[in-house]
């Protein structure tokens, strides 16, 4: 990878290549950094970065060929979400969940939507409150 790094998220996007987002690196810092992984030339590159660092995070493809990442660690649990668009390589905010939360579950649901659940939360509890 370019950036060593732990408690990231990777994510298979519809063009092959893989998403691998946020994390810890070497030395612990949180990291709001994003690359592709492409397997068809075995190289790492470098994609926009995320308005959040994040760890402990969840990374859906969407069925639009976009993936939210939601949550994380920062501090606390991270109560945001981002979307990241292959076609631009860059992230946007998608919005809060209502509880921060990080090291959850996040599952595509028929409509499209995410279902969000489980986790720990901003006040180091866990949470029972699922965010669609």
């Amino acid at each position: 990878m370019t950036v060593a790094r732990y408690l990231h998220t990777a994510t298979l996007l519809q063009n092959g290549q893989v998403l691998i987002a946020g994390g810890d690196g070497s030395n612990g810092s949180q990291l709001a950094s994003a690359e592709l992984y492409n397997p068809k030339t075995k190289t790492f590159s470098a994609t926009g970065s995320m308005a959040h660092t994040r760890d402990a995070a969840t990374a859906t493809l969407l069925n639009n060929g976009n993936v939210l990442v939601a949550g994380g660690v920062q501090g606390t649990g991270v109560n945001t979400a981002e979307i990241y668009n292959p076609s631009t390589g860059t992230f946007s905010e998608a919005g809060n969940m209502s509880q921060g939360r990080y090291a959850h579950a996040a599952t595509l649901m028929p409509d499209g939507s995410v279902l969000i659940t489980g986790g720990y939360g901003t006040s180091a509890g866990t949470c029972s409150s699922p965010h669609l």
